[in-house]
């Protein structure tokens, strides 16, 4: 399909962006002001250079719209919008960006993603997060959180976990077969930054089509599909925070997932487990805190 040609944007009205910016008053913080203003520059500047129709604006009125519409309690389409065009990871990117002295780096970063729960339980180490029956593969997941920089273990941090089950939905999507806070936990280091868990071997699942989100991919002639993943929340009092999600290193969609969420050191290797009644799988992870201060 042939494109239009850039158009000479100095036939625009010149002064028009900056009036509008200007129209904000003297109440309006420098933040706010500074937001706002760019993203107004930048809108501005976007529908000169494709020379926007009213047609094709008022597609995109309609499209926000709709966005809104879809969206309740258990489902927040403009969250998988922004993760489709890559927002939410370029924010998580900018907002997470560490400059350190040396080669090292400490437990990356990544989306958070729509499904977070702030009502997972407290678990014991060693309990599983597994409450509903399922077709998946059972894990036993172990690691240490540490001091980035002085390397030493970390007490007392909580590790907050959670996934969908085998089916590739999460508990409050699927209430026909999971209960609530399946595969959710959170469990807090012992002395040695230990953790322990139970859980299972992810499952790749796709992004729901039936909303604007399907219609952007779409347009876009993109695949829907997630990597398989765990997401994890870490904290401590005395450390930043770090949300990410971790994937099987022989998932077929690592190099296209569709909300380009995937760093390479966040790829991990479920390996054969022996001796362990529970479980046929063991993954060993360990998390590095940055100080607060």
């Amino acid at each position: 399909m042939a494109t239009r040609a850039t158009p000479c944007l100095s036939r625009f009205n010149p002064h028009f962006t900056q009036n509008v910016i200007d129209a904000m008053g003297p109440k309006t913080g420098p933040r706010t002001r500074q937001v706002l203003g760019c993203l107004i520059k930048h809108v501005h500047d976007f529908a000169r250079e494709v020379e926007l129709t009213t047609d094709e604006w008022m597609m995109g009125v309609r499209f926000l719209n709709a966005v809104g519409q879809i969206s309740d309690a258990k489902r927040n389409e403009g969250q998988r919008i922004s993760d489709v065009l890559g927002l939410e990871s370029l924010v998580d990117e900018i907002e997470h960006k560490l400059a350190t002295e040396t080669d090292e780096i400490p437990t990356s970063s990544t989306i958070l993603g729509p499904f977070w729960s702030p009502n997972a339980p407290f678990r014991d180490n060693g309990d599983s997060i597994i409450m509903s029956p399922h077709k998946g593969q059972v894990s036993l997941m172990r690691g240490r959180v540490m001091d980035f920089v002085t390397k030493k273990p970390v007490a007392g941090a909580v590790v907050d976990i959670w996934q969908a089950s085998s089916n590739g939905k999460y508990d409050f999507q699927d209430p026909e077969n999971q209960v609530d806070n399946n595969l959710r936990g959170k469990f807090r280091t012992d002395g040695e930054g230990l953790y322990s868990l139970y859980c299972l071997h992810p499952t790749p699942y796709s992004l729901p089509t039936d909303g604007p989100a399907g219609v952007l991919l779409n347009l876009m002639d993109r695949h829907p599909m997630r990597p398989a993943h765990i997401h994890l929340m870490v904290g401590h009092d005395n450390y930043k925070p770090v949300t990410n999600q971790i994937f099987p290193k022989d998932d077929p969609y690592l190099e296209s997932d569709t909300v380009f969420a995937v760093k390479d050191d966040l790829v991990v290797d479920f390996h054969p487990l022996e001796g362990d009644q529970n479980a046929k799988l063991g993954l060993e992870y360990d998390i590095l805190l940055v100080p607060r201060d």
